[in-house]
């Protein structure tokens, strides 16, 4: 439609069918299948709004889509299509990686593949719009929605923001692909405590140097929505924060697309105390810049009687509108309500051959190797040894992670499936052993009904059975493959927790299996770091396999068998104990560091019952092969602020495999007139080290990399000395000096 059509059509709206396209509703006021993830709660709206509402949440596939698109049509009036929109967080059909996955692949242009194949899927099956990146920095592995994020490092962040963005939306220039609406805006990753929907409160400098990158580069990669975070930012809920989403959103970042509230965000401004009631929250939420009020009644109760009372002027309304109008345009929803999608179409692109070996892919690159005492792997798939295959997720098809709504368990490559491509029957025993957990509670907490917990724990007898076949699998097997790790609903949103380790069963019978002298590979499936400890003293192989996605038991046993040679390396600390988090690499510099104060003994940065540092490293992971970082050259010893350093360091692999390594590049500014990290990632490379060979990598460094935000959120460079660190992770590093001339 042409603009000026479209301007004339707004013009032509009563004030109930503006309002109407500021309100988003889940299926049940359709008729419809409804998959939302959140609280349920009675809106308290009448029909006539439900008829006139613009946008539908996570209401999927497309005959729904079609159904539910002809009704609202055919209500008459203006006539305005619905926008349908959905949580495709890490897949639609064909389910990748969680994210914190994904960051851990190092490779965001494969991750940007993913998303377009995800944003192909979705479309066939008449999705318009994505909740998602997450694009949330996270550095508290209690938080449950760790699993959505893909780290704890702003420049990595920022580089699969601009990945998954480009992914989902590449296909709109040719009419197809999918909206994106990154999320949290802003800071949510920063909850307190890690504890879900609550505070987060940083310094300006803070916010601007570690947590806005990531969405600043999904905005500056052309998303064109935005949801705010729940949760309150320096006091004041991101939901209705005028400065956040008016100031620096729109006007420094030249943000102008949609941005909608998260799950009944602006009703929860009363709660948070910071709006008298729905009627005021409705204001202070338009007022600050939130178009489309998701899941709650303040805007189609409330904005009427603002308009009303004077309070709110029909210009505010209509800007808002506006926004959604033209997006709708954009997708040419006017001419073609459902966008091409079809049945047909979702046959022939769900889940197809090419989809799921990208998926097998990413998976592959999503692991991460965490030890392998005495090259234990991979295993010779030619040898005799039997194998016994054991632990609740040997054989388990919910390998998906809580977040995958779209996805279908039964389309799961397990475990089990996996490794049977490897080992013939009569070398492979799989036994389940115990059960993902068994605390009855713990469901009861989750909200689930007692059938559920029931049909999930196993009576006395049956778990008796499982331990009993399980452990004498072990004892007549060679070598020993224990697959275990976090309940799905352990993880993701609401899913906090303080103590971050194998459910006790799971740790229970890990430990009864390493007293039997056999060498153990542990495979851990979890949506965050765990305190893996425990797991590090009873195995001799450790893979950290995330929840890999439907095809996670091919990539694992294309890692242990060699097939593939590991190349994951974290993209989020591991804590050594729960008491460290939240625990990252690029933390301050302290006045009393614990190696290198003039002070000793227990006053220096430190704790006095364990470790100050993390059990595994940000960027850490091994691969199969030896390489050796040689000493790093720079070309200068000075520049200016026109010129650029370059770094080189000779990556030697001894072995005779090939592996892909991750060269990271590290910047310490040594003084500042605000203390800079000790180390801060500003590069890194993936290159191919061929067996027996030596590749020379370098970095370009621009005066322009060396700044920083002050705490009025200005960028500077500061003249003065620097450090460059590379390396294979955050803490094996070597260094070398340079100066900026002033």
């Amino acid at each position: 439609m042409e603009e000026a059509k479209l301007r004339q059509l707004l013009n032509s709206l009563t004030i109930e069918e503006k309002i109407g396209q500021l309100v988003q509703l889940s299926g049940e006021f359709y008729n419809a299948s409804d998959i939302s993830m959140g609280p349920q709660r009675k809106l308290g709206i009448t029909q006539r709004m439900v008829d006139l509402s613009g946008s539908v949440l996570n209401v999927a596939g497309a005959r729904q889509i079609h159904r539910l698109q002809e009704a609202h049509l055919a209500k008459g009036g203006h006539a305005i299509p619905l926008l349908f929109m959905s949580d495709i967080v890490y897949g639609y059909k064909t389910v990748y990686p969680i994210p914190l996955g994904m960051g851990a692949s190092w490779d965001p242009a494969l991750i940007k593949k993913a998303y377009e194949n995800a944003a192909e899927e979705a479309y066939a099956g008449g999705q318009q719009v994505a909740f998602a990146p997450m694009v949330d920095l996270v550095h508290d592995a209690r938080w449950g929605r760790v699993l959505e994020s893909t780290g704890e490092d702003p420049y990595l962040n920022a580089q699969f923001a601009k990945a998954m963005v480009g992914g989902f939306q590449s296909g709109l220039k040719n009419g197809k692909g999918i909206v994106s609406c990154v999320k949290h805006f802003a800071g949510y990753g920063a909850v307190e405590a890690g504890r879900e929907y609550n505070s987060a409160d940083m310094s300006i400098s803070n916010l601007y140097q570690d947590y806005l990158p990531s969405y600043k580069a999904a905005v500056q990669a052309g998303a064109k929505m935005v949801m705010t975070s729940l949760t309150t930012l320096n006091g004041v809920p991101a939901t209705a924060d005028k400065w956040l989403l008016s100031d620096l959103l729109r006007k420094q970042w030249g943000f102008n697309g949609v941005v909608i509230s998260d799950y009944a965000s602006i009703y929860e401004l009363t709660q948070h105390g910071f709006a008298a009631d729905e009627q005021d929250a409705a204001y202070k939420a338009l007022d600050a810049g939130v178009d489309i009020d998701m899941k709650s009644p303040c805007y189609a109760n409330g904005l009427k009687p603002l308009l009303a009372d004077g309070r709110l002027s029909e210009k505010k309304i209509d800007a808002a509108v506006w926004r959604v109008l033209s997006l709708k345009n954009e997708l040419c929803l006017f001419e073609d309500p459902f966008r091409g999608s079809s049945e047909a179409l979702e046959k022939a692109n769900l889940l197809t051959p090419a989809k799921r070996q990208l998926a097998r892919r990413v998976s592959q690159e999503a692991m991460v190797l965490l030890k392998n005492q005495r090259h234990l792997l991979p295993l010779d798939r030619s040898s005799h040894h039997q194998v016994a295959l054991i632990g609740p997720y040997a054989d388990e098809y919910k390998m998906l992670g809580l977040w995958a709504i779209h996805g279908d368990p039964k389309d799961t490559i397990t475990f089990k499936q996996g490794v049977g491509e490897y080992l013939d029957a009569s070398r492979l025993t799989v036994e389940k052993g115990t059960d993902i957990i068994r605390d009855a509670d713990f469901f009861a907490e989750s909200g689930r009904p007692e059938d559920q917990a029931n049909s999930q724990i196993s009576d006395s007898a049956t778990e008796k059975k499982h331990h009993d076949s399980a452990i004498a699998a072990a004892k007549r097997a060679d070598i020993i493959i224990f697959a275990g790790g976090e309940h799905t609903l352990q993880s993701g949103e609401a899913g906090s927790r303080t103590k971050l380790r194998l459910p006790d069963n799971q740790q229970r019978l890990l430990d009864e299996l390493a007293t039997l002298g056999k060498p153990v590979i542990s495979v851990i499936i979890s949506g965050r770091p765990l305190v893996l400890t425990d797991v590090l003293a009873d195995s001799d192989a450790v893979i950290q396999a995330w929840f890999p996605g439907i095809e996670g038991g091919h990539a694992l046993a294309d890692i242990i068998f060699g097939a593939y040679n590991p190349s994951g390396r974290l993209s989020m600390s591991m804590p050594a104990v729960e008491g460290q988090a939240p625990i990252y690499y690029n933390h301050l510099s302290t006045g009393r560091p614990e190696k290198t104060s003039q002070h000793v003994g227990r006053f220096v940065s430190r704790y006095t019952d364990a470790p100050t540092g993390p059990l595994f490293p940000f960027g850490y992971g091994l691969s199969y092969g030896e390489v050796t970082y040689h000493q790093p050259t720079i070309d200068q010893s000075q520049i200016s602020s026109a010129q650029s350093v370059t770094i080189s360091v000779p990556v030697e692999n001894a072995g005779d495999i090939d592996r892909t390594e991750t060269i990271q590049l590290y910047l310490h500014d040594e003084v500042a007139s605000i203390v800079q990290p000790v180390k801060r990632l500003i590069d890194f490379k993936r290159e191919v080290i061929p067996a027996g060979k030596t590749v020379t990598v370098s970095f370009e460094v621009k005066a322009q990399q060396l700044g920083f935000y002050n705490q009025r959120g200005e960028y500077v460079i500061e003249p003065g000395k620097f450090e460059l660190m590379v390396g294979p992770n955050s803490d094996e590093t070597q260094a070398v000096e340079f100066s900026l001339k002033d």
